[in-house]
């Protein structure tokens, strides 16, 4: 292994971000670098009423079974180690890579023109904010999912409000 190399990817849970899981598997390869996946989360305001280990956990579901549908489980020959992290997404990105030979990498995602114009997205946020090498990796051309990745979750650039 490369003396501190490591993949830094952002995981939303949605079904497009599958290509993004596995072109970073593919990077941490390449490279021989830890691979770091990172999904962040946020309560929306129905959650109040849930624990927040709940919440966490149903996170680290989204996270587990992005590797689950891209490789039937995380892949043997990468060291991994993931991160659920409570925090904006591009900011826990950020903060996650936060050293010169480390590479971002996150989708470039699939938002309506009002969202990106009112909250920006997490590409933008990481590409100006990151102090490494910065990977967009655009939507996949994958057949839609009538949801996203986990039941009853809904997420949205790179975080994941859970119902």
């Amino acid at each position: 292994m490369i003396d501190g190399a490591r993949v830094i990817v952002g995981v939303d849970g949605s079904y497009s971000s599958l290509a993004v899981v596995h072109r970073a598997v593919q990077e941490a390869r390449k490279r021989d670098a830890l691979l770091v996946p990172v999904i962040a989360w946020m309560a929306s305001d129905g959650d109040s009423l849930r624990p927040l280990s709940e919440l966490e956990y149903a996170a680290r579901q989204r996270l587990d079974t992005a590797f689950e549908l891209t490789f039937d489980g995380y892949p043997e020959g990468v060291r991994i180690q993931p991160r659920v992290l409570r925090a904006e997404p591009g900011r826990a990105l950020v903060t996650t890579a936060d050293q010169p030979d480390d590479l971002l990498i996150v989708g470039s995602g699939r938002h309506a023109r009002l969202q990106h114009v009112v909250h920006g997205t997490v590409a933008r946020y990481c590409w100006a904010h990151a102090a490494c090498e910065v990977l967009i990796v655009p939507p996949a051309e994958l057949p839609e999912r009538p949801q996203p990745i986990g039941a009853g979750g809904h997420c949205h650039a790179g975080i994941g409000y859970l119902n």
